[in-house]
């Protein structure tokens, strides 16, 4: 076989990961059509069609504001459903991933897609079928948790250490010309119309039927060898208690994943403002469609900047880690306080005739429509990246997906039914860019304590299921294990609320105290 070749490092055994060394094993790696084939970019770029033909499409309808409808309520309800089904299956899709395996979980998650833009179709034609359109929202929830769940476990599975920022980048700009293609499809279809017509609807089933086959063309994990010749690690397909166990060993061995949990809760949470909310109370069919178009293309140019700065091997691991979240840092502030300039001039009542792409006041809008692509790339690459940074584990990595789906699903659900329920505008905005910061925050700790030069192989450590005796331990083992971070981040806290106290005279907390509750904080 031309993969027989391999060399062997010395081990002391195969332990439980926590005092024994793992061998490594290098592959010689394919040759010819082989070599093309399962080259682990290539695998990636089918994994970025699949998204391309599924969520891309999805993006461009739903980045028009309210799916191209003048009435953006059933797409609101509709996103709604779609995103609290989507929570709870995103929260268990990784256990179902590493028993079907990814493939036929991408081929399952695929179906959604074609089904809810078939529905918009049969809305445009028959206004009455919202409940179809609804129940169709739905349906993509638990199918796209799928999807979701099994990529992040191949994207970031697939490449070296090192590559993690490029691979990321790679499948951001493939699925995102998804919507930049389906952007322009629109744009073309509707340049003279004030709502979408069926042709374009039609257009989209088409393309999304086409993206369910495209799983079946992927290469086996099994047989997949990275760059510098090592195995992908495949994960084992126990018994369904003990997959569904494995979330909760996730949680208890590596708690950190859960100050990540507010940056997967928001992540989604700003489109409802920018496509309904921005774009689609704002703008004529034809401006949306050219905003969406440019929207979809800065996603490209965000995602691959911030991959190539997360890959820059000259800085350490731990400085790119921390200069990423600045670069969030800024984005979200420049964002949201260019914004706020807009936003505090409308409401849904207020809102006068619809900018087109010959005003005036267009140019600049769309300079911010602009830029929220990019924090959004960046947002979402950057989160991959962290949990990249966390393990090299397919299995682990699955459920690592499965949470960020699960929350990031759940924060879209709440606010696009705030949404269909006529909250003001500005309460949305509001709520978009506190719960952005907040993410941050909360993201910091883990950096700094959990990001390192390597990930260690110990973080690769599956636990086997334990016996029914050992079940009542758990939740206290977990309390502990929860400690050192809980400490950490009230010791970010504290630090913060001196640093601000001292620059008052009326407030100052006498060194002894300072230094007691620091040391405790860290220990």
């Amino acid at each position: 076989m031309s993969n027989s070749g391999r060399s062997h490092t010395p081990s002391d055994g195969d332990g439980d990961g926590a005092s024994a060394m793992h061998s490594v094993e290098i592959h010689q790696q394919y040759r010819g059509f082989k070599a093309v084939y399962y080259n682990p970019v290539i695998q990636v770029v089918f994994l970025g069609f699949v998204c391309f033909m599924g969520p891309g499409l999805f993006n461009a309808l739903n980045g028009l504001g309210g799916g191209g409808m003048l009435d953006a309520t059933t797409s609101a309800n509709a996103n709604s459903a779609l995103y609290a089904t989507f929570a709870v299956a995103a929260f268990f899709a990784g256990s179902i991933n590493n028993v079907l395996g990814s493939r036929l979980t991408l081929l399952l998650g695929t179906t959604g897609y074609a089904l809810y833009i078939g529905s918009y179709l049969a809305y445009n034609i028959h206004p009455n079928m919202g409940a179809f359109v609804i129940a169709a929202g739905a349906y993509l929830g638990i199918s796209a948790g799928l999807l979701w769940t099994a990529q992040g476990s191949l994207m970031l599975a697939y490449p070296t250490e090192d590559q993690k920022g490029k691979f990321i980048g790679i499948f951001w700009s493939i699925f995102n010309l998804g919507g930049v293609v389906g952007a322009a499809v629109s744009l073309g279809n509707n340049f003279d119309n004030t709502v979408l017509t069926n042709g374009t609807y039609i257009g989209f089933v088409v393309l999304t039927g086409i993206g369910v086959l495209i799983p079946l063309l992927m290469a086996n994990p099994l047989k997949m060898i990275r760059t510098d010749g090592t195995r992908v690690v495949t994960p084992r397909h126990p018994s369904w208690r003990s997959e569904f166990y494995g979330l909760w060993i996730t949680l208890r061995r590596d708690p950190w994943i859960c100050f990540l949990f507010p940056m997967f809760f928001t992540s989604n949470w700003f489109y409802t403002w920018q496509f309904n909310d921005y774009n689609g109370a704002l703008f004529t069919i034809r401006a949306r469609a050219l905003n969406n178009l440019i929207y979809w293309l800065s996603q490209i140019v965000g995602s691959v900047s911030i991959g190539f700065l997360l890959d820059q091997r000259s800085l350490t691991r731990r400085f790119r880690a921390f200069t990423g979240w600045c670069v969030l840092l800024v984005m979200v502030f420049v964002v949201h306080t260019w914004a706020y300039f807009y936003q505090k001039d409308y409401t849904r009542d207020t809102i006068a005739d619809k900018i087109d792409i010959h005003e005036s006041p267009y140019v600049s809008r769309l300079w911010l429509y602009i830029f929220c692509g990019l924090l959004d790339a960046m947002w979402q690459t950057t989160a991959y990246w962290f949990m990249g940074a966390m393990s090299n584990d397919p299995a682990k990595l699955a459920n690592f997906s499965g949470f960020y789906k699960s929350l990031q699903s759940a924060g879209a659900a709440g606010i696009w039914r705030g949404d269909a329920m006529k909250l003001p505008f500005m309460n949305i905005f509001i709520s978009t860019w506190v719960l952005l910061v907040a993410g941050l925050i909360f993201a910091l700790p883990m950096i700094h304590m959990r990001v390192k030069e390597t990930t260690e192989e110990t973080d690769e450590t599956l636990c086997v299921l334990p016996s029914a005796i050992f079940w009542p331990l758990t939740f206290p083992l977990l309390v502990m294990r929860m400690a050192a971070p809980l400490r950490c981040l009230s010791t970010y806290l504290f630090l913060g609320l001196h640093s601000a106290l001292r620059t008052s005279s009326a407030f100052r907390l006498p060194p002894l105290i300072f230094r007691v509750v620091l040391c405790c904080g860290a220990r």
